[in-house]
């Protein structure tokens, strides 16, 4: 596995790799009702493509055939918006690793912080990582309750 920049040509892969993240992994920590509306939320292409034209760090950890295994940006306010790993390389320290470059790279652009909203599969990734949960944030995707996990870590 490496990990790398993000490369305009990897959005359909990540687009695809979102939607089999959630609807593989997502079903052993929330319910089904929960997962859909979940996947229902999936980035498009193009909004991968756009997104990550903003100045964020965009990294994926590939296989040796280059093929994405996971995914993950940091906004120049710190905040990670996207973390998301193929089911088949669940479990394997891909995520970790990625989180790991994640973070060196906001180190060397001085960012002070990291921020994210964390899945219930991401919080226990994170919290091995030194983050701080925050709160859990009950929210709704449309009418459908779900939850996730305020976190962060002090960089520096």
């Amino acid at each position: 596995m490496k990990i790398r920049d993000y490369r305009p040509s990897d959005a359909p892969l990540l687009a695809a790799l979102y939607s089999r993240s959630v609807l593989a992994i997502g079903p052993r920590f929330y319910t089904p009702e929960q997962v859909a509306a979940w996947a229902a939320q999936a980035p498009t292409v193009e909004r991968i493509r756009q997104a990550y034209t903003d100045g964020r760090v965009a990294l994926v950890a590939a296989d040796d055939d280059d093929r994405p295994l996971a995914f993950s940006d940091v906004e120049p306010d710190g905040h990670i918006n996207f973390l998301y790993c193929a089911p088949e390389a669940a479990g394997r320290g891909v995520v970790s690793a990625l989180i790991d470059e994640l973070e060196a790279r906001a180190v060397a652009l001085g960012y002070p912080c990291l921020h994210v909203e964390a899945s219930e599969a991401a919080r226990p990734v994170f919290l091995r990582r030194g983050f701080t949960l925050l709160a859990r944030r009950d929210l709704r995707i449309g009418t459908v309750p779900i939850h996730n996990y305020a976190m962060e870590k002090r960089l520096g």
